[in-house]
């Protein structure tokens, strides 16, 4: 299956640039661009997007707008683009008035033909942005987020191409994942760019003190309840907890630009553990040290090199630990803590490049 792609559709006028006057589409001193837009399409850009242009034109070709009054605009603003590194995947222009009755005309989705299955569209990232209602009316058509320009007197409440890229940009890495099987019911709800609050029910207390280390020292918030079959034992329990969590950890990760990706040796009273953990995709798991006791609390201390499997197999990580020391308690919770560091290193934004020279995670 293709690899599926972020596009950009955009409308030009008024929304790449102010639209022109009837008399002045073939003036190109009287073309200026929206303020923000290059800035703006480069920082999209570089979070993964295509840009494709939809446009009316009405009555393109008639001799009240000739073709060649259309292209000396059209190339102009097409190469203004391309030489601060903006190109245009594709072009659409309905060149028919609302009139005509065409179905190539926004807001019908005919404007772009076979375009969302030929791209194999992201249809939960891509968007359409425009100045006008059909660009929204569009966007719901063709089942894109849509977002508006705001006009030269910012009377129509549409946003600015600053406010757009944020929005695209900085999007919350948040993620809620439920798991319901016979033996367990979970609920977790992550947000990756917020620490705190955290709240978490589990049955079991010392496991509740154990994942609040994950994500106090993470530095996300995290709201985790689980009914399991503790009457049976604390099997289920931990190692569904730990499947739900790694698989909102990955859902809220999404493609991954821009996080450090790798990331912590910490100590804790005469314990000591080291974490070295990378959000690769990839699930491998290795575990080196010996507990003392059997349990702290009600946690059997094999379940925690099994919570981090699980929890390195539905993250799709490689997550390597080891730990020494004297005291169960500060060994286990050493192993928490340190995990819960090396995701805060490995999570945080350090830029919008993909952390890899293979193009994806």
């Amino acid at each position: 299956m293709s690899e599926l792609q972020k596009i950009a559709f955009l409308d030009r006028d008024g929304t790449l640039i102010w639209e022109p006057l009837d008399e002045q589409v073939d003036r190109l001193d009287k073309i200026s661009l929206l303020p923000g837009v290059i800035p703006a399409l480069l920082r999209i850009k570089a979070a993964g997007y295509q840009f494709v242009m939809i446009t009316n034109q009405d009555g393109l070709g008639t001799d009240s707008f000739p073709e060649d009054a259309f292209r000396v605009c059209q190339d102009f603003v097409l190469e203004l683009f391309a030489s601060q590194g903006i190109l245009f995947r594709e072009v659409f222009v309905c060149p028919h008035f609302p009139a005509d009755g065409c179905t190539c005309r926004k807001p019908l989705p005919g404007h772009i033909g076979d375009f969302m299955r030929q791209a194999s569209v992201d249809r939960d990232a891509s968007f359409v942005a425009g100045d006008r209602d059909t660009d929204l009316e569009f966007a719901a058509a063709i089942g894109l987020t849509g977002y508006r320009l705001a006009n030269k007197d910012g009377k129509n409440g549409g946003l600015s191409w600053a406010e757009i890229a944020r929005e695209i940009c900085d999007q919350p890495r948040r993620a809620t994942v439920t798991r319901k099987t016979k033996e367990t019911d979970i609920r977790i709800d992550l947000d990756l760019d917020h620490e705190g609050p955290i709240e978490i029910k589990t049955g079991i207390g010392f496991f509740d003190h154990m994942l609040e280390q994950i994500a106090k020292h993470g530095g996300f918030s995290l709201a985790l309840t689980c009914n399991g079959d503790l009457e049976v034992d604390e099997h289920h329990t931990v190692e569904d907890v730990a499947l739900a969590l790694g698989k909102a950890f990955s859902t809220a990760l999404g493609d991954k630009r821009g996080i450090g990706r790798y990331g912590f040796t910490l100590p804790m009273d005469e314990a000591q553990a080291q974490v070295v953990l990378d959000l690769a995709g990839r699930a491998v798991f290795r575990f080196d040290g010996e507990f003392p006791r059997d349990s702290v609390g009600e946690l059997p201390t094999e379940m925690v090199v099994h919570f981090f499997r699980s929890l390195s197999d539905s993250l799709g990580a490689a997550l390597h630990i080891s730990v020494d020391g004297e005291n169960t308690h500060h060994m286990v919770e050493g192993c928490f803590k340190a995990t819960g560091r090396a995701m805060r290193q490995a999570k945080t934004r350090v830029g919008t490049e993909l952390p890899s020279t293979k193009g994806t995670l």
